[in-house]
């Protein structure tokens, strides 16, 4: 089978991260703004063209306060970088339907080399006759090689953020016309 384009499906898709807060609990956030480019055989991504792009600002992490704080000049710097990018540059099978994506993480005007385990999760047909494809994708950065250095020691010892971020991303995507 050959590539074919894919178009994501925004609304049943998702951009999500957790990092642990005082040393005793998960955050959770989402990005609410995003967009992909994929090219791919979805039975075979090794040879895939997949690139990301997500609007920091529309960082969601259910606190209007820590929103505030999370896209000024102490983490994403929006007014700097108002998008966080991926381009894949090796797809390795690592079994039936799970597949290693590195590729080039920019965020905040950095870009490093980052492997995501990706999943391809089905494919069928909407009510509608389109066609549909389903993939996940989970990975961990560690956020201070990006310069989001912020954070506040603890009293008690320890960091209120830490510096590993997991990222998580459901992907839906439709045949493109």
């Amino acid at each position: 089978m050959t590539k074919t384009k894919w178009a994501l499906d925004a609304s049943h898709s998702s951009v999500d991260f957790s990092v642990r807060h005082m040393m005793i609990a998960n955050v959770k956030g989402t990005f609410n703004k995003f967009d992909a480019t994929i090219e791919a055989n979805p039975t075979d991504l090794t040879t895939a063209s997949i690139e990301f792009s997500v609007d920091t600002a529309s960082v969601d992490t259910r606190n209007q306060d820590r929103d505030a704080h999370l896209v000024s000049a102490d983490f994403f710097d929006i007014e700097n970088h108002p998008a966080m990018t991926f381009k894949a540059t090796t797809i390795e099978k690592t079994d039936d339907g799970e597949y290693n994506v590195t590729g080039d993480l920019t965020l905040r005007g950095v870009t490093k080399p980052e492997t995501f385990a990706v999943t391809f999760e089905g494919q069928g047909k909407d009510p509608w006759g389109n066609e549909k494809v389903g993939f996940s994708a989970e990975g961990t950065i560690s956020r201070s090689e990006y310069g989001l250095v912020w954070n506040a020691a603890l009293e008690t010892g320890g960091v209120l953020v830490a510096d590993k971020v997991k990222i998580s991303l459901q992907i839906q995507a439709a045949k493109a016309e």
